[in-house]
């Protein structure tokens, strides 16, 4: 019987211990890292320039918003938004629809007045529609970790919110906050650039796959989504004063280097985004009492920075 109680005796205080170190690792074990934490331990490799060639500024009085442009999934809407704002097309048109929890649009005001209406010189006014692409095993993936209810698998690649099924091979942008598409009719082959919306309220994914996505903003979404809502239906503005006039589109790589706003976008093909991914999955700022577990592709931001080298010249 003595021997019988020294070994349960022993084996009572072999797991105290056990149980003591274990909560002694859990108090010393690091919690994982904020937003804010992971942005501060990134490294220059972590980040990307923009592509002078790829992106466009928008002028308004107010200031400038940057649309970095997605040549791999809506190339030939690329090439003619380009063409557009290289012919000067863009300038002098304005924004006429702005709708709550939903789009800015611009496009030109006397589009249906065709002895009022904005020639086009070298630029296409319509363009099939390039609504989705086929999977592309060369370009990264980062994929979310949880089930979306749109896609069968959704995530990041290059920079963008991302779709994609492996079942059709088809992958396609997402309609996240931000995100740059150019308007149609009916018909799918009747949009090419002339009009284009960004999305400013919560994502209306029912528009994926039915309208062609060619960019997202990177800066001067507050000049975008801050504008008056307009009162006409769908949020057109009724009225010309109500318009906001926009002054040029230009592509970036067309102006001086130093007229440029050098900014670089945190890569989405590193292990700093994977950390940014969960640490918007799971809130652990002290505000946050319960951490979700769980994350919508357009809860997932995508930050931007001017480049360390453009800050130290100002």
């Amino acid at each position: 019987m003595t021997l019988l109680r020294k070994m349960v005796g022993s084996g009572f205080l072999a797991l105290w211990v056990s149980a003591s170190l274990l909560a002694s690792s859990d108090t010393t074990k690091p919690k994982p890292p904020v937003m804010a934490e992971v942005l501060s331990n990134s490294t220059p490799a972590d980040w990307r320039p923009l592509d002078p060639e790829n992106t466009l500024y928008i002028e308004f009085a107010a200031g400038r918003v940057v649309i970095e442009l997605a040549p791999a999934f809506a190339p030939n809407h690329v090439a003619n938004v380009k063409a557009l704002a290289r012919e000067r097309y863009y300038d002098g048109l304005a924004i006429v629809r702005v709708q709550d929890n939903y789009v800015v649009q611009w496009a030109d005001p006397n589009a249906e007045k065709p002895e009022l209406a904005r020639k086009i010189q070298h630029a296409h006014a319509a363009l099939p529609a390039e609504f989705d692409r086929a999977l592309d095993p060369k370009l990264p993936f980062t994929p979310l970790p949880d089930r979306d209810v749109y896609a069968s698998e959704v995530g990041f690649s290059s920079g963008f919110p991302m779709a994609r099924d492996r079942h059709t091979g088809k992958m396609w942008l997402i309609h996240c906050y931000g995100m740059v598409g150019a308007g149609r009719d009916n018909a799918p082959d009747s949009g090419g650039g002339t009009e284009l919306y960004v999305v400013i309220g919560h994502a209306p994914r029912q528009l994926d796959r039915n309208v062609t996505l060619l960019g997202r903003v990177v800066q001067g979404m507050e000049l975008l989504s801050g504008l008056p809502r307009g009162p006409a239906p769908m949020g057109f503005y009724d009225k010309p004063e109500q318009r906001l006039p926009i002054r040029s589109i230009r592509v970036a790589a067309d102006l001086p280097a130093a007229e440029r706003t050098d900014l670089e976008v945190l890569r989405t093909d590193t292990a700093t985004f994977r950390e940014l991914i969960e640490s918007r999955r799971n809130r652990r700022e002290p505000w946050f009492q319960v951490p979700a577990g769980h994350v919508e592709i357009g809860n997932v931001p995508l930050p931007a920075r001017l480049r360390k080298t453009a800050a130290s010249k100002d």
